[in-house]
């Protein structure tokens, strides 16, 4: 009997935890890594971008998003719609060909791999004979061409992947059919471009690597044209009416050729170099678009002088008298161009450029070609992020403030509505709004819509404006002086160069009841701000803390502290600086925390911590947490690093100025030094060792970096007896201490004038000495006690102050309850210590149930080195459930992850990429969107697409895995 009630129990505990808690990797924020690929549908109206890691993303309205991968890791190098329908085909490095759908289950739209496929050669041909080199979706929707790198053309069946042999166009049946002047002269090489014919099907021009282009009939398997370019191809673009054909070339020319008439050898080559006398880089890519009134758009990229803008990377625009040549900020993958109209025939209306580190929209029909903000693929990495702060559940009153401050910096985008919108968004509106908070290495912070999908950019603020920095005032890349030739136009914000490495945000905490901000940065700066919807003109004086306290012997060997401008600094509307504290030694502010209801910030570093009353703008408590032994904290490790940056950047403004064609090969080397310097970084922040199979011994006091604070919290709760609670400050350390400090408050009255004290209460140090990750403070209910002013604007219960309180602290290997205000230990749980589990960052969330609106309970969320996510369970601190989330290797990605109040979480999966996750059963934010088959599709397609279409999906899979590939 016994035994049923305890299954009964563990069965009702499962569904418990079925109700609470469910794991979901759910959406990635932000801007692809390392792209390589670039696909548009007009009928669809959806965008594709390939990687080089094999993903395939596709992009519509915004929070219309799909995501698949492909199991070959290798590089998508083309990604092709099959037009008026549901599917795409992707090319990767591989050689392989794959095939995509968007298929409705449920009501919503899936992105599915249906099929895969490979050239096969005769047999004995060599690799080249099916090496793809240009791929041509045919408009009939049932037709791929394949060119090659041996020359010949193969015609594939799709969506089956079947090819037709009888319909393949061989070298020899072109070289055939070539003048024979200019098969003597040179080969033909291989297939560089095919194209369309936009106004008979049938036609398709064949454009080979030496310049060669033939104009082939698809019906009469026969050449009709033979265009003897001289020069080496790039690309060809067939004119909308069909009469002409432009071709670009290696030597940064390109020409119109006339379409008609049996042979084209006797015509002259009108051959343009837009920026020649001087040897040019090569046109890679050329349209030209009518437009109904005035002449047409052309576009291509490339084509500068080699010697003088070589590095550069322009799409140029001309458009009658004007021609812009648009600058970008890396290189560019590829680039399209959405027309306006019901059926996208109309006059050019935007160009969309994908380049290596953000996606650039330009209306074109609005004067000047100002840029069209993104509402997503925003380059969270415009300057590599340092940190990250979530705020969950924002008053309405403090959104629209942010949301108006945010406006008046984007008064320079263009006013057109975002042009890609494909897809419906199923989604329900977001429940609260969310704000994510990311610091950069330039000293500023910006400000995400995280409420749904889309990471949208809502403001920026930047800390550089407070001090003097090391800018050099001349590197100013978008320098443009009138009648400069090339008509450079400076376009995109990635700008990897920091003014002044000391600038880098490392903690932030904002108080949304009350509108404080505290930004602290890698110098040692702390930064008080409050929100104002007015410019204002103020003098920020920095108030010295000397976290040291006169100790003799100890030198500070790394970076100086920023130089704070004296003179009065004009400060747009929103978040202003009032006051500034400067922590001596200038190292970097390891832990920051900000209580506004008392007017306090205190603060940490690797030599102490600090508590400031900014209300009086007096430091209330200064403890020195150095170990004697300590000498590598007053090295400086960080700003060492710092300061390898700091020249590399150097080094690359020189390069950039003296503008070298180095690009490629030392771009490729700096986004390698970029990321061994972050995980670098990333690893001397956390103290990141090893995962190792051990027991928990006790680390000894003269590890280094034991004084490093990493934790502080303020708590309102019993510190000298059970019947009076005060106010207090909790600081954990690297070395496993933990300082308690009892803070006497004056009354509301006398607040402003006379002055707060701090008195030390409690000290505890763990017997094992492990570093102390998170303090938190449990009332008589066991629930964490409420954020500050939470209970003031009825947004939390007031906590039980009638029980006695608890303090957990959170050890990188235990969590441990102690009882207040005794301090004697009450329970623990250990991790698994023989795995090398560590804990890494903590949170403390609620969990609601999915099934009832007001069950729930709070719980830790933990993420450990391993990358794997816990929820602890409070106050009886029980593991609930466990599941792995980040690779153990990914030391940048463990380091950067953030939880949210409700459950979920933000992590970098690269540079430019958040990874968002879920653990809560109720709270999940994900791409829900349906799309449906164009009005003007094929009857294959339709049917294809249908729900049911599965059997049709499943006969095409059978039939590609009964044939050899």
């Amino acid at each position: 009997m016994k035994r049923f009630r305890r299954h009964g129990q563990e069965s009702q505990r499962d569904r418990l935890k079925q109700d609470l808690y469910q794991f979901n990797k759910t959406v990635e924020h932000g801007f692809p890594h390392q792209p390589s690929a670039l696909g548009y549908s007009p009928s669809l109206q959806l965008l594709a971008i390939g990687t080089r890691s094999g993903a395939i993303k596709l992009y519509g309205a915004p929070g219309v998003e799909f995501m698949g991968l492909h199991d070959e890791n290798a590089v998508v190098t083309r990604v092709h719609f099959l037009p008026f329908q549901l599917e795409l085909v992707t090319l990767l490095d591989d050689n392989s060909l794959h095939m995509w759908t968007l298929r409705a289950h449920k009501g919503v739209s899936e992105l599915l791999e249906i099929g895969r496929f490979t050239l096969t050669g005769p047999p004995g041909a060599p690799p080249s004979v099916t090496r793809v080199t240009s791929v041509l979706a045919h408009s009939s929707g049932e037709l791929l061409l394949l060119g090659t790198e041996g020359g010949h053309v193969f015609v594939v069946e799709v969506p089956g992947f079947r090819e037709l042999e009888e319909r393949n166009i061989s070298l020899d049946q072109v070289a055939n059919s070539v003048p024979e002047d200019y098969i003597g002269r040179r080969n033909l090489e291989h297939v560089e471009t095919l194209q369309e014919n936009p106004v008979d099907p049938n036609q398709v021009v064949i454009g080979y690597g030496r310049g060669l282009m033939v104009v082939w009939d698809l019906e009469k398997h026969q050449a009709v044209q033979h265009i003897p370019a001289t020069q080496q191809l790039e690309s060809t673009w067939w004119t909308e009416d069909g009469g002409h054909i432009l071709s670009s070339h290696s030597d940064g020319s390109y020409c119109r050729w006339t379409v008609g008439g049996q042979s084209s050898k006797d015509e002259e080559e009108k051959s343009d170099i837009p920026y020649g006398h001087f040897p040019c880089k090569a046109i890679s890519k050329i349209v030209q678009l009518p437009t109904e009134e005035g002449p047409p758009f052309l576009l291509f990229s490339g084509g500068m002088p080699r010697a003088s803008y070589g590095d550069r990377h322009c799409i140029s625009v001309i458009h009658g008298k004007t021609h812009v040549a648009l600058d970008f900020t890396s290189r560019i993958i590829d680039y399209f161009v959405i027309r306006d109209g019901p059926l996208h025939t109309g006059d050019p209306g935007a160009l969309v450029v994908l380049v290596e580190e953000e996606l650039v929209v330009i209306d074109l029909q609005t004067e000047g070609w100002p840029v069209i903000q993104t509402p997503y693929l925003v380059p969270l990495h415009s300057s590599a992020i340092t940190c990250s702060h979530h705020v969950s559940a924002i008053p309405l009153k403090l959104w629209e403030r942010l949301l108006a401050a945010g406006q008046l910096q984007i008064t320079h985008y263009s006013p057109k509505p975002w042009p890609i919108t494909g897809g419906q968004n199923l989604g329900q509106d977001p429940p609260q709004r969310d704000l994510l908070l990311t610091g950069h290495e330039d000293g500023t912070v910006r400000f995400w819509d995280a409420s749904g999908v889309c990471l949208y950019p809502m403001y920026k603020l930047s800390t550089a404006g407070v001090f003097h920095t090391d800018a050099d005032p001349n590197d100013n890349m978008n320098q443009c002086s009138e009648g400069e030739w090339p008509p450079f136009r400076k376009v995109g914000c990635f700008d990897p160069y920091s003014d002044d490495p000391r600038l880098g945000v490392q903690k932030i905490h904002l108080c949304k009841y009350s509108g404080y901000l505290t930004v602290a940065g890698t110098a040692g700066q702390i930064l008080v701000l409050e929100l104002n919807d007015e410019a204002a003109e103020q003098t920020v004086e920095a108030k010295i803390v000397d976290l040291l306290q006169g100790q003799e012997g100890f030198r500070w060997k790394g970076h100086t502290r920023l130089d704070v401008r004296e003179e009065p600094v004009l400060f747009p509307p929103g978040f202003q600086p009032f006051a500034l504290v400067q922590c001596q030694p200038p190292a970097v502010v390891t832990a920051l925390t900000l209580h506004s209801e008392w007017k306090m910030v205190a603060f940490g570093t690797s030599h102490g911590f600090g508590l400031y009353d900014y209300q009086q703008k007096n430091s209330v408590l200064v403890k020195c947490t150095l170990n004697p032994s300590d000498q590598l904290a007053m090295e400086g490790p960080l700003s060492r690093v710092k300061s390898i940056k700091k020249s590399l950047r150097q080094s690359f403004r020189r390069i950039r100025r003296s503008r070298v064609s180095l690009r490629k090969h030392h771009v490729t080397n700096a986004a390698k030094l970029q990321e061994a310097n972050a995980r670098l970084e990333a690893e001397l922040a956390e103290m990141e060792l090893a995962p190792v199979q051990r027991k928990i011994e006790a680390r000894s006091s003269e590890d280094s970096f034991t004084g490093l604070v990493r934790t502080l919290y303020f708590a309102d709760t019993f510190l000298s007896d059970s019947s009076h609670n005060s106010a207090s400050l909790w600081a954990g350390t690297n070395g496993g201490s933990v300082f308690a400090y009892m803070i006497r408050m004056p009354s509301v009255e006398h607040r402003a004038d006379e002055p707060i004290t701090a008195h030390p209460a409690k000290e505890i140090q763990l017997m094992h000495r492990a570093p102390v990750v998170a303090i938190v403070v449990l009332d008589g209910h066991g629930s964490p006690l409420p954020e500050p002013l939470e209970v003031a604007h009825d947004l939390a219960r007031s906590p039980d102050m009638q029980a006695s309180h608890q303090l957990l602290v959170v050890s990188e290997e235990q969590f441990k309850i102690f009882t207040l205000p005794k301090v004697s230990a009450k329970m623990k749980l250990k991790l698994t210590a023989l795995d090398g589990s560590r804990v890494r960052r903590v949170g403390v969330a609620w969990f609601g149930s999915s099934r009832t609106a007001d069950a729930g309970e709070s719980g830790l969320v933990v993420l450990t080195n391993q990358g794997d996510l816990n929820v602890v369970s409070l106050p009886s601190v029980k593991m609930q459930v466990q599941h792995p989330c980040i690779r153990r290797e990914d030391v940048s990605g463990i380091a950067s992850c953030v939880f949210t109040k409700h459950g979920q979480g933000f992590y970098l999966i690269s540079p430019s990429e958040f990874e968002r996750f879920s653990l809560s059963a109720r709270n999940v934010v994900e791409p829900r969107s349906l799309v449906e088959v164009p009005a003007n599709a094929t009857a294959a397609s339709k049917r294809r697409a249908a729900p049911d279409g599965a059997s049709v999906l499943q006969e095409i899979q059978k039939s590609l895995e009964g044939e050899p590939t």
